[in-house]
């Protein structure tokens, strides 16, 4: 990262007065958390499980198989999930200064609540918030990661459902209004460890008309040259450094 590109970033940010982040899986591989669909982790689950992670981490298998879907949800989600980083705490220090006005993330392990973000809206859920399926009494990430076998309601005996968004399943409708009309308000659009391409968010960043788009991402990718700025760096590397 240059000199010249860090001074323009502060510029850019400087002088908007509604910039939302959108944080990819690259935020997360900073925290040590290797998503299951990468090709290495993909491959060790399909050999640990006999199936893949697209087929494992879906509503159907849940549905159907639920102790393997849980076998494969506590071992592989939470009992590894990232560590908090100082990319994390620097969008905290940047809502509080007021250079941040809204934080998006599709990773399900609340990241963002951790640090205590005022606008952060979790796109898939969240792990922290589990319901029972037949009487809705809410349970702990604890209790659901610590049950034996498919975590059971104490109260029915009904199932527990994590309420995070599982392969193949649609995002609830009012997230993605508030989603999108976040991002139409926007002066400034950083995309922190994720691309303009990504097939997560590439649908909701089409709705950005703001000033400034930026990528701050530690791989460089083939469609960087159509934001106005990019950073090739972790943005651990980048976001603390902005002086909040």
């Amino acid at each position: 990262m240059t000199e010249k590109k860090m001074e323009r970033l502060k510029e850019i940010l400087q002088d908007s007065s509604y910039t939302v982040a959108i944080c990819g899986s690259g935020m997360m591989e900073e925290g040590g958390y290797i998503g299951v669909k990468f090709q290495e982790r993909a491959y060790d689950i399909e050999e640990k499980y006999g199936v893949s992670p697209e087929e494992l981490f879906t509503g159907s298998y849940f549905n159907t198989r639920p102790e393997q879907f849980f076998r494969f949800y506590k071992n592989e989600m939470l009992r590894h999930m990232p560590q908090k980083t100082e990319s994390w705490d620097a969008l905290a220090a940047m809502e509080r200064a007021g250079k941040l006005q809204c934080v998006i993330s599709a990773n399900i392990f609340s990241m963002g609540k951790k640090v205590g973000l005022k606008n952060f809206i979790e796109l898939h859920g969240s792990v922290y918030q589990n319901r029972c399926s037949r009487c809705g009494k809410e349970y702990s990430m604890e209790y659901v990661r610590d049950s034996k076998g498919i975590p059971m309601c104490t109260e029915c005996e009904g199932m527990i459902r994590p309420q995070i968004t599982l392969f193949g399943e649609m995002v609830d409708s009012r997230l993605i209004t508030q989603v999108t009309e976040e991002i139409e308000r926007a002066e400034v659009l950083l995309l922190l460890g994720t691309t303009l391409n990504s097939e997560v968010f590439g649908q909701y960043i089409r709705y950005f008309n703001g000033k400034k788009l930026v990528v701050i991402h530690q791989r460089e990718h083939y469609e960087d040259h159509h934001a106005d700025l990019a950073i090739i760096e972790q943005p651990r590397k980048v976001l603390p450094y902005l002086g909040h």
